[in-house]
């Protein structure tokens, strides 16, 4: 279990080498996404200006690097953008009052056909980072209300034995039925069946998502800051 845990302190660089590898661009030993696909960016933990060097060629000057969690620290000529504390959390099993997938009815698949949909939801409720080729990450699910897309949750990043759940998000006309927590069951009953764990990133100012995680039946594994820098 500790081998498998590790592979969660650099969840976007593991997600790159691996199961993402498809849609990532590399130089050395820095990865980042295509850009149509998320804004992530990877270094190792002991980066040096080398590592740092081929990053910001990778993405261009002036550009925003999303480190996410990376602790590593750039050289002082990238400006710092943001710093955001956060938590990662994993699903620890079963609880008490957690959803039942097999009841999600209403709960249905989004392709590359909802993507209009899907940027215009995230655009009113600002769960996170989403691009128009984020759904490739992985299964996307949605809820719909007289064929209005209301609400979606899917998966993002990949290391090896995990799945992270993101995304999660609901019109604020459509908030207080649910539809998060089902969704959110939907993924786990997938990801779980696959034989592999699911897990979140979430800001740690946003306590009423904390609380429903917690409710679903997920634990904080550590608490960490997302960090944005400019290339130089």
């Amino acid at each position: 279990m500790v081998d498998r845990l590790a592979a969660l302190d650099d969840p976007v660089g593991e997600s790159l080498r691996g199961h993402h590898a498809h849609l990532a661009r590399r130089l050395g030993r820095a990865a980042t996404y295509l850009p149509g696909a998320a804004t992530f960016s990877a270094v190792s933990a002991e980066a040096e200006a080398q590592e740092w060097a081929d990053l910001a060629r990778l993405l261009g000057g002036g550009v925003l690097a999303d480190m996410f969690g990376c602790a590593a620290t750039p050289p002082s000529d990238w400006e710092p953008v943001f710093a955001l504390e956060g938590r990662q959390m994993v699903w620890a099993g079963g609880r008490p009052g957690r959803p039942r997938a097999e009841a999600a009815t209403d709960v249905v698949e989004l392709g590359a056909d909802s993507v209009p949909e899907m940027l215009d939801l995230v655009a009113r409720t600002r769960p996170g980072p989403f691009r128009p080729r984020t759904h490739e990450l992985g299964t996307y699910l949605g809820v719909r209300h007289h064929g209005t897309l209301v609400a979606m949750a899917g998966e993002r990043l990949r290391p090896p034995g995990w799945t992270e759940i993101s995304a999660v998000c609901t019109a604020p006309e459509a908030r207080g039925r649910g539809h998060a927590a089902r969704l959110v069951g939907a993924l786990v009953a997938r990801i779980t069946a696959r034989g592999e764990c699911p897990f979140l990133h979430v800001a740690e100012a946003n306590g009423g998502a904390i609380a429903l995680y917690e409710r679903l039946g997920f634990e904080t594994r550590k608490h960490t800051v997302f960090r944005g820098f400019r290339t130089p």
